[in-house]
């Protein structure tokens, strides 16, 4: 399973949390570390559109890992929780410092990605560098991930020749 991080939605976290029947956190004043602002308001977060896969389940990705109902870690810093918990615990200020939350999630049947890859049809880049995630606003997050691989994609030709 995979994640899409740059496909913000037009629904967030406050009226997220509204459906889920947790309090606004904009009333409490609680503020989130926002991709390439700093901190602001914890509701005005955009909720990520995740994958086109059960669009009614959501996924926090966060750091740091904490201590969440389930979670899979990562890497030393950063979880994947899938559990009500964690939202709860960042309606009241005591979620992750930083978070992206998703409502579904890209996935493969058996070796399909595995053939994709070796296809060229994915370009991957190391998940240790995670200001990807939470840092880069999510309209520059796909050609900074070209820029840690190196490339510019403004070279790339529209137009096929044939030799």
């Amino acid at each position: 399973m995979g994640l899409v991080v740059n496909r913000p939605s037009d629904m967030t976290l406050s009226v997220l949390f509204d459906r889920i029947d947790l309090s606004p956190p904009e009333r409490e004043g609680i503020s989130v570390h926002r991709a390439g602002q700093g901190y602001g308001p914890i509701g005005q977060e955009p909720v990520f559109l995740g994958g086109p896969v059960q669009t009614d389940r959501g996924f926090v990705l966060h750091e740091p890992v904490g201590k969440w109902n389930s979670t899979l870690v990562l890497n030393d810093v950063t979880g994947l929780t899938s559990s009500r918990d964690i939202l709860e615990a960042a309606a009241r200020g005591r979620g992750p410092q930083r978070m992206l939350v998703s409502l579904g999630y890209a996935g493969w049947g058996e070796g399909q990605l595995d053939q994709e890859l070796a296809a060229n049809a994915w370009l991957t880049v190391p998940a240790t560098d995670t200001s990807l995630m939470f840092d880069i606003p999510a309209e520059e997050r796909f050609a900074y991930a070209f820029r840690l691989l190196g490339v510019d994609p403004l070279h790339f030709s529209g137009a096929a020749g044939h030799a």
